[in-house]
């Protein structure tokens, strides 16, 4: 018999951040006085930059705290079609672009309006586990296709051509990715979208990495085909992560649904932070941004090599982001425990695979590279001597 108390169906393929269990008990550690070092936490440890902050309470100051039209402010709109034209050389509409509560509600927005019950939706795995519960979440099929270091952990044309099927309907990209860093290269990305748009279908592709690049400057997806569905945040490169302002730029047929159902779901974003976010776009804000981009390569170049000499496997350089995939397997056989083991002995927090799909977690950790140098080579020493002991 149906039980009116149970939850839907859908709530259980929709599974929690298993690093929780983790994190809570880092805090636990720290509270009895254990000093821990995160590299788990997806999370930049800058503050927001002060030109933002300074816009914000300014907004604030002016009583700017009432609603602004679903799809958000219009000069934050036009600010962000602005950055697109002069920093990818790429004319996007204000129109086409709606500002959202963080990524996720962009995301929602994108699955929701494109994805219809028993949809297949294929996307890479390992990748970011929010990606696959939004198409859950849509009464989609969320179709993990195993990646490695062979397609530098991304999808191929040729990998979408062979799964495609009759219920196939979209294909998510992440570029840079979670957990991997990498981005799928330009010709790579234009042959997907030409793949999907012959067939009929959509691509969604999560760039709120976009920023955090650290070899030649990659290139939006919309650059490739105003049809695809494109997410992005205040979160990472603008270091607004409390904030919890993105923003979807929808192709002009998705716009009005896009637009109607932002108005039912959340209807607008922080009217605040909206404001605040007006100031991401000033030089003063963009040279701090710059400086921090340099200061996390420069964890990345220093974290990778001490890495590969513990043992972990790192066939890859990663171009963007701020996280390491590392292969564990030459101390482990289940990563899950073996996290749990180096934050009780080493007291080093990681996230281990299993946050990240099916293909091949147990063998596989996340570094997050969202520390200061000193604190990163304390922790790499604590695994070197809790790895040795």
């Amino acid at each position: 018999m149906h039980s009116s108390a149970a939850p839907a169906r859908r709530m259980a393929d929709i599974a929690p951040f298993h690093v929780m269990a983790l994190l809570a008990r880092a805090g636990e550690l720290a509270a009895a006085g254990r000093s821990i070092i995160h590299m788990e936490v997806g999370e930049p440890d800058f503050s927001t930059a002060e030109p933002i902050v300074a816009a914000g309470q300014r907004a604030l100051a002016a009583g700017c705290t009432r609603y602004t039209p679903a799809a958000g402010l219009p000069a934050l709109r036009q600010a962000i079609s602005t950055h697109y034209r002069e920093c990818y050389g790429v004319e996007v509409p204000a129109r086409r672009i709606l500002v959202t509560p963080g990524a996720s509600g962009a995301l929602q927005l994108a699955t929701a309006i494109l994805i219809n019950p028993g949809d297949r939706v294929l996307l890479a795995d390992p990748g970011y586990p929010c990606n696959r519960h939004f198409v859950r979440l849509a009464e989609g099929e969320a179709v993990g296709i195993p990646v490695g270091p062979e397609t530098g952990y991304q999808l191929t044309a040729e990998q979408v051509e062979r799964h495609w099927d009759d219920r196939t309907t979209a294909v998510l990209l992440a570029s840079p990715a979670n957990p991997t860093g990498t981005v799928v290269p330009p010709e790579e990305l234009a042959a997907i979208i030409a793949v999907v748009e012959a067939r009929g279908g959509r691509v969604i592709v999560d760039e709120i990495y976009h920023g955090l690049v650290y070899g030649a400057p990659i290139q939006t997806a919309l650059a490739y085909s105003d049809r695809v569905c494109l997410v992005n945040s205040f979160s990472k490169y603008y270091g607004m992560t409390g904030w919890r302002l993105g923003w979807l730029v929808a192709p002009d047929d998705c716009v009005e649904a896009a637009e109607k159902l932002a108005q039912n779901v959340f209807l607008a974003a922080s009217t605040p932070a909206q404001y605040a976010a007006l100031a991401a776009f000033t030089p003063e804000a963009q040279d701090i941004f710059e400086a921090r981009r340099l200061e996390f390569q420069a964890r990345r170049d220093f974290l990778l090599p001490a890495l590969r000499e513990l043992g972990f496997g790192i066939p890859l350089l990663p171009d963007g982001a701020f996280y390491l995939y590392a292969d564990c397997s030459r101390f482990t056989d289940d990563s899950y425990p073996f996290a749990l083991r180096l934050l009780e002995e080493a007291g080093v927090a990681i996230t281990p695979g299993l946050d990240f799909g099916s293909h091949q977690p147990s063998r596989h950790v996340r570094f997050a590279y969202t520390n200061a140098i000193p604190q990163l080579a304390e922790g790499v020493e604590r695994l070197r001597r809790a790895l040795t002991a």
